[in-house]
């Protein structure tokens, strides 16, 4: 009997092995994320939530046979990826990384190569790429490898530089004929200064992950196989405060960045006293007087 019942399942099973050997593979996990759920499925790049809480959004850019350049396509699911991470509630960070041997090399250049004037400007070419810098929740790029061009001004876009010791930032687009479109010139010379950003806008050279550290446009330097979980751990930090307030520090900080002393002095006080309105500035008070840890509930 058992095996005339084996036998009529035989079939049975041998088309679900072909049928399984049809599916896509399972997304792997990245290395150093830890508790990792299922990324949403992407061609070019893997999303995911992980840390204790599951409250880091982890994107990885994955198109490793162009070193992640960044074609349309790229930023267009790095854009629908940002989106739902700042819509989820449980995320309170959110982390960009690539692979060890590139973040970004770049926008790609075969997209760029045959385009006009009139494309350019017509279509406002690049323009979708200021959504990474209009997120509300704090971004950490974890940049191991090349960070080159569009890749460094992706980097730049994020609000925490996290840097493997053998990553390379540059800003090459001189060497091609034309320079850097997606806030390169701009961002670069805030964060580094006038004449660093000159001499690599106009040489094309790049930095290292130690002179990138010590000009002030990289937070911290790490082994490379430690650096995702160093920056997710940052994340993780940043995501255990109020979600809330968050998203207010940063806006602060950005407006030192963009705007005059006397304009940020006026956003900064403004968003302080709007913390006084929120659940979690009494909590964080409360908690502070009581010695205990704060329990922020505001998203």
């Amino acid at each position: 009997m058992a095996a005339s019942l084996r036998a009529l399942l035989r079939p049975a099973a041998a088309a679900a092995a072909r049928l399984l050997a049809l599916l896509p593979p399972h997304p792997r996990p990245l290395p150093g994320a830890r508790g990792c759920s299922a990324g949403t499925p992407f061609q070019y790049l893997t999303m995911q939530k992980t840390g204790m809480q599951q409250s880091v959004g982890l994107i990885q850019l994955n198109r490793p046979q162009a070193l992640n350049a960044l074609c349309e396509g790229l930023m267009e699911e790095l854009r629908r990826a940002l989106e739902a991470l700042e819509s989820d509630p449980q995320v309170g960070a959110i982390v960009i990384t690539g692979s060890q041997k590139a973040f970004a090399a770049g926008a790609d250049i075969k997209e760029m190569q045959n385009k006009t004037f009139q494309e350019c400007y017509s279509g406002s070419f690049l323009s979708g790429w200021d959504k990474v810098s209009t997120i509300r929740k704090p971004i950490i790029a974890a940049v191991n490898g090349y960070a080159l061009g569009g890749g460094c001004e992706l980097a730049m876009m994020c609000d925490i530089i996290y840097a493997g010791e053998k990553a390379q930032f540059g800003q090459p687009e001189i060497l091609l004929g034309t320079i850097p479109g997606a806030g390169g010139t701009q961002r670069l010379t805030r964060a580094v200064g006038k004449s660093l950003a000159m001499e690599m806008v106009l040489t094309g050279d790049r930095i290292s992950a130690a002179e990138a550290k010590e000009a002030g446009l990289v937070s911290k330097v790490f082994p490379v196989e430690k650096l995702l979980d160093e920056a997710i751990a940052c994340a993780e930090k940043i995501a255990s405060n109020s979600k809330l307030v968050a998203a207010m520090a940063k806006e602060s900080v950005n407006a030192a960045f963009e705007t005059t002393l006397a304009e940020g002095n006026r956003t900064e006080k403004r968003l302080f006293y709007a913390t006084f309105a929120t659940g979690d500035r009494k909590e964080g008070m409360t908690a502070f007087v009581e010695k205990r840890k704060a329990d922020f509930t505001d998203s």
